[in-house]
């Protein structure tokens, strides 16, 4: 069954859910959205949270998890342990590019250090896999787990927006570390392991490292400190719904 994009007053509804708790604005999408509601993971440092929360209230949301090729062991460990505790209904999406291939054609984009190396590996292996999964579970609203302290770009977002096709609900938008942290403990949830290696976000093996004293932004450890978004979150490029294949890139 096709799932229809509902016409909805953003700028009314944004001011209503700006002071909503997080249980609410899930509860709120819950209903508004229906089957076209999903949500996405990374499982990184703190995901148990957001997967916690939605699936106390949603169970069996499609949890879509882009699986770059390139996470640390550690990130497959604690995906399997989450998805068994949580029960999730988990979607799985990869680029249609192997690891080996991509580097064959390409080389290795993340050693190359410049934006545009690592925007095309991006586009690749997360941005392309995310617009398929989109589009394949016929989603009208994506619920993610930014939060305005990330980054510069997520300061100024929203509680609920538009992203390309879809309704992009942040309902942990205002939460900051330590509502993280008393979360995590209230229920007993675990966090991933590189957290304890001095890890404050983690992505990709060879773009991800632990946070020292010279940093000036958490996202300094992420890229090289060349960006700060892997693309997921930001407004589509024209080619960013294309698929691709060898022919394309």
């Amino acid at each position: 069954m096709s799932h229809t994009l509902t016409k909805l007053d953003l700028p009314t509804l944004q001011t209503d859910l700006e002071n909503a708790t997080a249980q609410q604005i899930i509860t709120w999408a819950a209903q508004t959205f229906g089957p076209g509601l999903v949500m996405s993971t990374s499982f990184g440092i703190q995901a148990a949270v957001m997967l916690h929360l939605v699936t106390s209230i949603a169970p069996n949301i499609p949890v879509i998890w882009i699986d770059t090729g390139y996470l640390p062991l550690e990130t497959y460990q604690f995906a399997d342990q989450l998805t068994k505790r949580l029960q999730l209904n988990l979607k799985v999406y990869q680029s249609p590019l192997s690891p080996a291939r991509m580097e064959a054609l390409y080389g290795k984009l993340w050693q190359q250090k410049d934006v545009e190396s690592l925007n095309r590996y991006d586009q690749i292996r997360k941005v392309e896999p995310m617009q398929r999964a989109l589009k394949e579970l016929e989603a009208i609203a994506w619920l993610t787990g930014l939060r305005r302290d990330q980054t510069r770009h997520r300061q100024n977002l929203k509680p609920v927006d538009l992203q390309g096709n879809q309704y992009k609900v942040l309902p942990i938008l205002d939460w900051t570390s330590k509502m993280i942290y008393e979360y995590l403990t209230a229920h007993d949830l675990p966090y991933h392991p590189f957290f304890d290696q001095g890890y404050v976000s983690v992505g990709d093996w060879h773009s991800s490292r632990p946070l020292t004293a010279h940093d000036e932004d958490e996202r300094d450890t992420r890229f090289h400190g060349l960006k700060q978004e892997c693309g997921l979150h930001l407004p589509l490029s024209p080619e960013a719904g294309q698929s691709l294949d060898s022919s394309s890139l």
